[in-house]
């Protein structure tokens, strides 16, 4: 079956994304659209790039960085006059902390001390700060990682408290269920009470929820979702993975 074109594709998703904040309440304007880009070529990126985008959000280290270093973007490149953000959204390995710090306009899963201290030294020794968001296994999964919602005020107050370089700004989660609809709705309206609660107990504004993908974003931005995460309904189906990330 022939997909739309990507412009088209795109365009329905920047239209969905907007009828979702109107039916919500909310104005269109108060929601990012992060296009998740994982595992397509840097080229699909730029074209969608060329069509307004500019939040991509990537999975595993090393393919996020060689497609940062792509020449297209640099000087002389055919994408250089555009500002691309880069988000990483997967997780991420203690080993690799080192490369991720300061390397991304926001780290959405921040999930341990181990993690923390390492993306801190590296900041410390460059002076150089990192806005992240605590990653929230809200549907408390043993197989999935993620800091338990129990642990959450601990970990949020060891992040401020000993980590000074990493701006947290936020809280990010992926529900138990998988492309549900408003069956994912009550764990996001648990990370909502949760990022209250964090706001409460560290005096910090923590205005940014990170939560809702292809087929839940409409419950997630009616749960006060300020970022969505959407990729196959923008660059159609990924290819396969074929190597270690």
């Amino acid at each position: 079956m022939n997909q739309p074109p990507l412009e088209e594709r795109y365009a329905a998703v920047k239209a969905a994304v907007a009828d979702a904040c109107r039916a919500a309440g909310r104005q269109p304007g108060d929601v990012t659209l992060v296009a998740v880009s994982k595992l397509h070529p840097v080229e699909a990126v730029a074209a969608v790039a060329r069509l307004g985008q500019r939040d991509f959000g990537e999975n595993y280290v090393q393919e996020a960085l060689a497609k940062q270093a792509a020449p297209l973007w640099a000087a002389g490149g055919a994408c250089a006059d555009l500002s691309v953000r880069w988000h990483m959204i997967g997780h991420v390995q203690s080993r690799k902390a080192r490369l991720v710090a300061g390397a991304f306009a926001s780290v959405h899963s921040l999930d341990s001390r181990k993690l923390a201290d390492a993306m801190e030294s590296k900041l410390a020794a460059e002076d150089g700060r990192q806005p992240v968001l605590i990653e929230v296994n809200v549907g408390e999964e043993a197989q999935k990682s993620g800091v338990m919602p129990h642990n959450l005020l601990e970990f949020a107050e060891y992040a401020v408290e000993k980590c000074p370089h990493l701006e947290l700004r936020g809280l990010m989660c992926l529900p138990p269920v998988f492309d549900a609809g408003e069956k994912a709705r009550p764990h996001f309206a648990r990370l909502r009470e949760l990022a209250q609660m964090l706001r409460s107990r560290l005096g910090l504004p923590l205005a940014e929820l990170s939560m809702g993908m292809s087929g839940d974003f409409a419950a997630a931005i009616a749960e006060g979702a300020t970022t969505v995460r959407i990729g196959t309904a923008i660059f159609g189906p990924r290819p396969p993975k074929q190597a270690a990330r």
